[in-house]
């Protein structure tokens, strides 16, 4: 059974950094592609950044240079380091293989002005 289960985020203020942490079960973690996608209030799914089994990265530019995605295979885990964090950055944060499997409870981040 596949299954995603995010965590770390908080409520923090503008400028202040949050680590997110995503263990992936049910795939074999290693060789996939791995997502952070993330959804605000009334919108749909943002995707934020990606990272290969390689190691490969892509951000998407209202994230880049402000946030750091990694991965450790041995824990199967995804990480999504968030620096200088702004208020347009709230929001329900989620991981997810480059081959979607049903979403997890996501970590809900809010930052304060």
């Amino acid at each position: 059974q596949v299954q995603l289960v995010e965590s770390g985020g908080g409520l923090v203020q503008a400028g202040e950094s949050l680590r997110l942490s995503c263990v992936a079960s049910g795939r074999i973690f290693s060789i996939n592609t791995m997502n952070w996608y993330r959804q605000a209030p009334g919108k749909q799914h943002e995707w934020v950044a990606r990272i290969s089994s390689g190691g490969y990265t892509n951000y998407a530019a209202s994230v880049k240079g402000r946030f750091t995605i990694s991965r450790d295979n041995a824990k199967n885990t995804v990480y999504l380091q968030m620096n200088s964090l702004k208020p347009e950055d709230t929001a329900v944060y989620y991981c997810n293989f480059e081959a979607p499997v049903p979403w997890g409870q996501g970590t809900q981040v809010t930052v304060s002005s």
